[in-house]
């Protein structure tokens, strides 16, 4: 056997055709992000990883994105996932890198009345894009050197929370239908922030939270509540729009909600956006 090994993705390619994306789908990993209670939080992130590649170039070294993300996964902070695209960049001779990662955040939340303790999931999503300055093509460096990286990146919360109809409420003689919803903010990233305050302005924004675990005298002060605070979709997707902007730190967010209907065989749906 010869001693070097032919490497194809870097032989030359005629077709004169560039690539907006080339990379890895779908790669499932341990990963570790920021926790606001316990500092760290460990979890399995699903990530899809990409370059563009220049028009004469054959293809990319696919075990590239893996070692970096490998090397990455005990840190995915918001930041440091930016930090990780401008590695594949860099790696890969490419003007950009895009990642997606999506993954569970666990919180533990108590009961309201027995306070007893269980764990909610939220879907959480990060979307990057990193571009070199001051480039045409890509591969290719500007006369003064690499200028840095033009940086774009998008935060994702899902949340799940409780709605009473405020119509059912005043038309009906005996109580009201409620359902449960999904509420998604996403948000372009200014300063740092906790995924924990979006959660919970989501949830304060809702007719109630939703719990993992609920005794007799937990639902009774839950349902009391929720129907004491009725919310049509559109007022759930409004009263979160006015808490984010209230915060004045994104320069652009989103918030969308799907209520699934419990006496209907659609969902509801409302959606807001800023900037």
């Amino acid at each position: 056997m010869n001693g070097t090994l032919a490497d194809l993705q870097n032989a030359p390619d005629t077709r004169d055709v560039p690539l907006a994306k080339v990379g890895v789908k779908g790669l499932e990993y341990p990963i570790r992000v920021l926790d606001r209670v316990n500092k760290i939080q460990h979890t399995t992130g699903r990530a899809d990883l990409y370059a563009d590649l220049p028009r004469h170039f054959k293809g990319v070294h696919m075990s590239r994105f893996v070692e970096i993300f490998h090397r990455h996964r005990e840190d995915l902070s918001m930041p440091r996932f930016l930090e990780m695209l401008e590695e594949v960049a860099a790696g890969l001779d490419a003007q950009s890198a895009y990642g997606i990662l999506e993954f569970p955040y666990f919180l533990e939340k108590k009961a309201p009345v027995s306070l007893l303790p269980g764990i909610v999931s939220y879907r959480c999503r990060y979307q990057g894009r990193v571009s070199r300055r001051g480039e045409g093509n890509a591969g290719g460096k500007s006369a003064g050197g690499d200028a840095g990286f033009d940086r774009h990146f998008v935060v994702s919360v899902s949340a799940p929370v409780t709605t009473v109809c405020p119509c059912s409420k005043a038309i009906s003689d005996r109580g009201a239908h409620n359902q449960r919803g999904v509420v998604t903010v996403e948000l372009e990233l200014g300063p740092f922030f906790w995924i924990e305050d979006i959660i919970d302005l989501v949830e304060k924004a809702a007719s109630s939270p939703v719990y993992s675990i609920l005794k007799r005298e937990d639902e009774k002060q839950i349902t009391e509540a929720a129907y004491d605070n009725p919310k049509f979709v559109e007022d759930l997707v409004r009263d979160v729009y006015s808490g984010l902007k209230a915060l004045d730190s994104f320069p652009r967010f989103s918030v969308e909600a799907e209520n699934f209907e419990s006496i209907h065989n659609h969902s509801a749906y409302a959606r807001a956006e800023f900037g």
